[in-house]
């Protein structure tokens, strides 16, 4: 990464910081993208460069997920639902360094704030029906689609619950590509095998 580019990169991740610590302290509607602008130390026009909507500083995550991409990218012979489970093992391994008190200080902020409760669901909806159109048409390709994203739901909660708790980040981690491996093995085969197994 060059100087220009290293700049840019510390100058989003300071207003996002910043934008996460008043909505933590002051709540997510008494803030305004004035007020980050200035605490970040940066023009509003500079902010609204890196962040669209006053949503996207805390919701830019959430919408950064592109299963339907992976779908419409995947290899010769490579099935759907494995180009999606490949593409979250890849995800699992870029958790090399994050930032837990941040990523809680986001959730926080998301759970205790309506409108980016709704946000989520909205985000969630635009890519549960992005992937069904990758996957094709009619209602087999919109079962699938939603049984993928509740699949991915439900790995991330387990992944956010997990860091809540307290347990080391490389504990975390690892335990997510374990969870991703056991979930799409579930979503291939079924559960039938696995019931008559308990």
């Amino acid at each position: 990464m060059g100087l220009r580019e290293r700049k840019k990169a510390e100058t989003r991740c300071r207003i996002e910081r910043t934008a996460l610590d008043l909505f933590a302290e002051r709540g997510y509607d008494a803030v305004t993208v004035n007020e980050i602008a200035e605490a970040a130390g940066v023009a509003k026009v500079t902010l609204f460069t890196y962040f669209p909507t006053k949503e996207s500083l805390v919701l830019g995550p959430v919408d950064n997920d592109d299963f339907a991409g992976a779908v419409a990218r995947r290899e010769p012979g490579q099935t759907p639902l494995d180009a999606v489970r490949a593409y979250l093992r890849a995800l699992g391994e870029e958790l090399v360094e994050f930032d837990p008190a941040e990523l809680a200080t986001r959730m926080k902020v998301i759970f205790e704030t309506p409108e980016l409760v709704a946000g989520v669901s909205r985000i969630h909806y635009v890519q549960r029906s992005a992937l069904a159109r990758a996957l094709g048409e009619g209602l087999v390709a919109e079962v699938m689609a939603a049984a993928i994203s509740s699949t991915v739901l439900a790995l991330q909660e387990a992944f956010f619950l997990r860091l809540s708790e307290g347990m080391p980040v490389g504990e975390v981690r690892a335990r997510l590509g374990d969870d991703v491996e056991l979930a799409f093995d579930l979503l291939e085969h079924g559960f039938r095998d696995h019931f008559r197994r308990q």
